[in-house]
């Protein structure tokens, strides 16, 4: 059996770590350097950094964090916002991502997948998706902007799409259950988990180890996303992965 990995994630704004409830109350949580040290020190599987400003405000990725927070961990390091070209791929991970994640340009130029994973291997790519329950409730709609527009595309059509398109991996946020620690959408991420067949790494909406364990075993993800609860010191990642092996999940020590 695989080990679910337990990822933590730093979303950075203007050089600072901040997190939200559903994309909006933002509030700052830290030095995003000082968390990625920490995180590592704590042996989190692996670390998300988005830069959650980049696309709605039109701006590169900042690099120059992530050289920083790259030279501070030595765990597999994915880095998202403002990839909008193969060459801003390149910048990344030149700065020590080892993945790029892309929401909003891979909506906009799918090919963008193809063309990072023909140039760099698919395990680099990572469709990120940010997906809200559709008005009339039969499904979920894929969100672009920093999930500020809705554009109408069947999140699990999109999964699918990208997966063939040569994303290694999707990274799936539930807008509706972020930062509400009200646990993760289990059914999105069980519905997408199983209709693609790479990794899904769960996010949005833990407020307890026993959700993280849940969103293995029901929502069937193989890493699950983790930010307010670690940033503000509620938790540790041993907490999380002893619950997990508790409910008989499999984790990394």
């Amino acid at each position: 059996m695989l080990a679910t990995r337990l990822i933590p994630c730093l979303d950075v704004d203007d050089g600072r770590v901040v997190k939200g409830v559903k994309f909006t109350e933002i509030r700052d949580a830290g030095d995003p350097v000082e968390l990625a040290k920490l995180y590592n020190d704590q042996k989190a599987d692996e670390l998300v950094f988005l830069d959650i400003g980049a696309s709605h405000k039109s701006r590169q990725t900042m690099l120059d964090v992530v050289e920083q927070v790259s030279r501070q961990v030595f765990i597999p390091l994915t880095v998202g916002g403002g990839i909008r070209t193969v060459a801003d791929m390149r910048e990344t991970l030149q700065a020590g991502a080892d993945k790029v994640a892309m929401c909003t340009s891979a909506l906009k130029n799918p090919a963008l997948l193809s063309e990072g994973a023909e140039r760099f291997g698919a395990q680099c790519i990572v469709l990120s998706i940010d997906a809200k329950r559709s008005p009339d409730g039969s499904g979920w709609h894929a969100y672009s902007h920093g999930a500020r527009q809705d554009t109408g595309i069947d999140v699990i059509e999109w999964a699918q799409r990208g997966e063939a398109l040569g994303a290694g991996e999707i990274l799936l946020n539930s807008i509706d259950a972020d930062g509400t620690k009200a646990g993760y959408d289990l059914e999105l991420t069980r519905k997408v988990s199983e209709s693609v067949r790479i990794p899904v790494i769960a996010s949005g909406g833990a407020g307890n180890p026993e959700h993280v364990a849940e969103a293995a075993i029901e929502g069937k993800a193989s890493a699950v996303l983790l930010a307010s609860l670690l940033h503000f010191g509620d938790y540790t990642v041993n907490d999380f992965k002893s619950v997990m092996e508790q409910r008989g999940v499999s984790v990394r020590w």
